[in-house]
């Protein structure tokens, strides 16, 4: 994960007290007079001479000492601890206290190393810090050393513990889900105890995400109050907790999930944690929501700081499933192409013995009775009608019925002599493992040297289960979930690396593998696999809290939908859709002539709008959570030339006039000339008129009826 070297750490060595100063957050520690490392501060940016001292917390009786109640930045489980410790250990001698205090420090550009130790035990653990001059996030890990002459094993690892202020009024938002209705946004009061946000799935999973938004008072809203977020970079089982203490005391802690953990280091061995990012803003959770999204697009998308604007494309799932031929996605690429889409991308069934999800997946090699002449002359004539070409793939599974599993029953995760689950017919392959980690390198390294292919769309559609690794001793095979993920990370980074101009789509049976980590290594990600435009407009508003629309793919796909049997018009499912990077997943073949002009003049205006969709800055108008019936999102360009507003009514009632819309972040001084995609303005809406009298005054748009929507572009006047 790429870091910031903008921001200098400071140390003052007369109150040793760290100090990071970026954007405008000032994040600060210090050394107590226990030797420990605590939190001193984290919020508004301070003044440089502003004095900050470490001070252990009061003891309040013998049920709580001062150990258990001070703010250390990384604890051990050990002497009177009883907060949620950030590292618990076990040695084979049967001690299991640790207590990890500073030892020194190193400052290299922009970056901070703490080193703490229990020098007695013979740990040591490096605290890496960083921080984002732009935005004021700071990253953070743990790299954990065993300086002892025994094993140890580690039962749970956080990459950080974020301490805030004392407060009784906290609340938490964070986002949950399920397949096919993902990033449901909940709120709920930090109260004494604790709230467990997790995933035991493998990956990242979609029943929770690993970002958190926390804020002070009853009223933080999009606009204003104190708002501590972040988000964990990591794509396997991962845990967040956040614990209130009887001091008022929140703090959050996250890493590896300790559930079936368990992490062997022999003497001089080491175990690096993930990368938690965190962020403090007073202006609101969507200032905070801004301020990740622009994290994102600059430090942790591959080609950051200005990432690729995402092109149009194709995907030919709906129209043809596993029915994939060569004749057959012809015919769709020229339709395709001449609506003006820029990649077309063929989807599952194009290898192997792959007529259905029963069979055939894991055999990378092309299937010559639907493609008899390999994928060359689909690829040439896709290149000639001026699109790009893509490929589905899911590297990380088998199904029984394949030639890899028949040759390799062995490499699946699997407890011996137990039985095997399956989950859409297929199994885990045990990436941990260094020759399975090396097959799934080679099959895509010549898949992607043997085809002129631009793009995959990298799929992963189950859990994890039975996850055993047989070939290593008992007490090594935990280290699972831990190699499985540095793996898979090292795969992508690899043929990044070799295949410089491949692009990668990190999709996972919809929105169950979007985090900071894979987002390091690939470009877009699939939000849901639920398309239905109504739908979507939850959906795609609970993602933008944590992620950028610049990742996020959104598709204009058939009419009813395949997953609710809803209705809707093209121009509903089209503007639902250009909230991110544009695709199209409907059958092209039953357009009509009429749906062939409409996706025409809407891919063409999405041209024009679409640097500032993907890359501007993002304002929630109007919220769609909790089936409301009406949605409203604002994009700005980061020079405040244009602004595209979006604009839904779910449902009418009542004769309810669609409520006014108040434009945010333009120029108050720019004149800005409006234009309608779709849609109309009520009766005397002038054309042109200031920043100021459009967010003040704002716009009435005409809006009746259900599922009804309109597209708006504001460009500045010169």
């Amino acid at each position: 994960m790429a870091a910031s070297h903008d921001a200098k750490p400071r140390f003052d060595a007369t109150q040793k007290v760290f100090r990071l100063d970026a954007g405008k957050v000032t994040y600060a520690m210090g050394v107590n007079a226990d030797g420990m490392l605590q939190n001193i501060y984290w919020g508004a940016r301070l003044e440089d001479a502003d004095p900050l001292v470490a001070l252990p917390a009061p003891e309040r009786s013998s049920f709580d000492p001062k150990g258990a109640l001070s703010l250390q930045e990384y604890a051990g489980w050990g002497g009177s601890l009883t907060a949620t410790p950030a590292l618990k250990l076990r040695f084979d001698d049967g001690n299991r206290d640790l207590v990890l205090r500073y030892d020194s420090y190193r400052i290299d550009g922009g970056d901070l190393a703490i080193l703490l130790r229990d020098a007695q035990a013979g740990v040591k653990v490096t605290l890496h810090y960083s921080a984002d001059a732009s935005t004021g996030i700071v990253g953070r890990s743990a790299h954990i050393e065993n300086g002892s002459g025994q094993p140890i094993t580690i039962d749970s690892a956080a990459a950080a513990t974020w301490s805030l202020p004392p407060a009784n009024d906290y609340s938490l938002r964070y986002l949950t889900g399920t397949w096919a209705g993902e990033w449901h946004l909940q709120t709920r009061p930090v109260a004494p105890g604790a709230t467990v946000l997790e995933s035991r799935r493998g990956s990242t999973g979609d029943e929770n995400n690993p970002w958190f938004a926390i804020g002070r008072g009853s009223d933080w809203n999009e606009d204003h109050g104190d708002v501590w977020f972040g988000a964990l970079a990591w794509s396997g089982s991962w845990q967040l907790r956040v614990d209130e203490d009887i001091l008022g005391q929140v703090r959050v802690t996250g890493g590896f999930n300790p559930f079936d953990f368990g992490y062997r280091l022999k003497p001089g061995e080491s175990l690096d944690t993930p990368v938690f990012y965190a962020g403090y803003t007073g202006d609101g959770v969507g200032e905070a929501s801004r301020l990740m999204h622009r994290f994102e697009r600059t430090r942790v998308l591959p080609e950051g700081p200005t990432p690729k604007i995402r092109p149009v494309l194709y995907n030919s799932w709906e129209a043809t499933e596993f029915k994939v031929d060569e004749v057959g996605q012809e015919r769709l690429a020229v339709k395709a192409a001449a609506l003006g889409v820029e990649r077309f991308v063929v989807d599952d069934g194009w290898f192997g013995a792959r007529d259905s999800d029963h069979a055939g997946l894991g055999d990378w090699v092309v299937n010559r009775r639907k493609f008899p002449n390999g994928l060359k002359p689909l690829i040439d004539r896709v290149h000639g009608l001026g699109m790009s070409f893509g490929l589905w793939v899911e590297p990380e599974m088998v199904n029984p019925d394949s030639d890899l599993y028949r040759a390799h029953p062995d490499w699946v995760l699997n407890f011996t002599g137990r039985d095997r689950s399956l989950g859409r017919n297929q199994m885990v392959l045990n990436l941990a493992r260094e020759d399975v980690k090396a097959h799934v390198f080679e099959v895509l390294d010549r898949l992607l040297a043997e085809n002129d292919i631009q793009f995959l769309k990298w799929d992963y559609n189950r859990n994890w289960s039975e996850p055993g690794w047989p070939q290593m001793a008992p007490d090594e095979q935990q280290k699972v979930y831990v190699a499985y993920t540095r793996n898979l990370y090292d795969i992508l980074r690899r043929l990044r690396e070799k295949h410089p101009g491949v692009e990668i789509e990190s999709c996972s049976g919809g929105g169950a593998r979007v985090d900071l980590g894979i987002m390091a290594l690939t470009d877009e990600v699939w939000p849901s696999d639920n398309t239905d435009p109504s739908d979507r407009l939850s959906i795609q508003d609970g993602f933008s809290y944590a992620y950028a629309p610049a990742t996020m793919m959104a598709w204009v796909t058939g009419s009813p939908n395949w997953v609710n049997g809803r209705s809707s018009s093209l121009d509903f499912r089209f503007l639902s859709s250009m909230q991110g990077g544009l695709g199209i997943g409907a059958n092209l073949l039953e357009w009509t002539a009429s749906d062939e002009e409409a996706a025409r003049r809407y891919i063409a205006e999405y041209k024009t709008i679409r640097a500032t969709v993907q890359q501007g800055e993002l304002y929630r108008l109007l919220s769609p959570q909790g089936r409301a019936p009406w949605s409203a999102t604002e994009s700005v360009s980061a020079d405040r030339a244009q602004a595209v507003l979006f604009a839904f009514q779910r449902q009418g009632e009542e004769a309810r006039a669609f409520p006014t819309l108040r434009l945010r972040g333009l120029d108050p001084k720019a004149r800005y000339r409006m234009r309608f995609i779709h849609g109309k303005a009520a009766p005397g809406t002038p054309d042109t008129a200031s920043g100021a009298y459009w967010m003040q005054r704002g716009i009435d748009i005409a809006i009746k009826g259900d599922l009804q929507a309109a597209g708006v572009v504001f460009d500045r006047v010169r």
